[in-house]
């Protein structure tokens, strides 16, 4: 299946590194021209040239989503060359911290990162593409907005406000070309999370090596029909088709890509 993006720009937030970057690989390869954003301009513009060297076409956007300026810097610059036919709002973070930990303020900064961040882009980049008759949103979230854990619970409630939006938008754009939707990944064997697994799996009794801890990181996390973590491009493949032509029937729908760990049917 052939997704010729070729014509179409596409904004991934958060695109310096782990599921972001492999995303906007994955659309550049597919002939969009991506705007790479993140905080740090070292990253973003080394994610940036190799897109280029690779035969793509990629610019960069630096700006904290988190603050309006922020924001509106980011819009600027990533419409600079073209208006932004796509928008992948993936940017977000998380602290590992426990209920009794998680301040108010907790609650407050991970909520303005993760969902107030993508509001803001949305506001700043779809009243264009609705006027143009075209364009796509895809919302990146996670099994823990339905599945939630005990653990980091200010996160497991901003996914789930993720999720929600989304939907909310794709009713918003009836009829207007836009379409929202949601990638819900599972756990993914980015480099921070594989730092994560090998640092702690000696101390659980999973092994030392890769090979070892591997399996028992999964069995003892996140239990799933493929026995494995999920790859960064398993997701951006699930992205690129969300934002074909092909999809253009898709509307608020889910897609989960997480090796069958959520248990549900629905």
């Amino acid at each position: 299946m052939n997704l010729d993006l070729t014509g179409k720009r596409a904004l991934i937030t958060g695109s310096s590194a782990g599921l972001g970057e492999a995303t906007a690989r994955m659309l550049a390869a597919e002939g969009a021209a991506v705007v790479i954003h993140g905080r740090n301009k070292d990253r973003v513009e080394a994610v940036a040239a190799a897109i280029r060297e690779a035969g793509g076409t990629a610019t960069t956007a630096l700006g904290d989503l988190a603050t309006d300026a922020g924001a509106a810097a980011v819009a600027d610059a990533a419409t600079a060359d073209g208006p932004v036919d796509i928008l992948v709002n993936n940017a977000g973070f998380y602290r590992h911290v426990s209920w009794a930990d998680a301040t108010p303020t907790e609650w407050s900064d991970t909520y303005n990162v993760n969902v107030v961040s993508g509001v803001r882009m949305i506001q700043h980049l779809v009243p264009a593409m609705r006027e143009r008759g075209w364009g796509r949103v895809v919302t990146i979230g996670g099994g823990l907005a339905s599945q939630p854990m005990n653990t980091h619970p200010q996160y497991n409630a901003t996914l789930a406000a993720r999720h929600n939006l989304a939907v909310s938008l794709a009713r918003e754009l009836k009829g207007t070309g836009v379409t929202s939707n949601v990638v819900s990944p599972g756990a993914i064997l980015v480099e921070a999370t594989r730092e994560l697994v090998t640092q702690i799996g000696p101390a659980r009794g999973w092994g030392d090596t890769w090979e070892e801890i591997h399996p028992n990181a999964v069995d003892a996390l996140i239990p799933n029909d493929q026995n494995r973590f999920g790859e960064p491009d398993e997701i951006a493949a699930a992205v690129a088709y969300l934002c074909s032509t092909y999809a253009q029937y898709m509307s608020g729908a889910t897609i989960r890509v997480d090796g069958g760990l959520i248990r549900s049917a629905f």
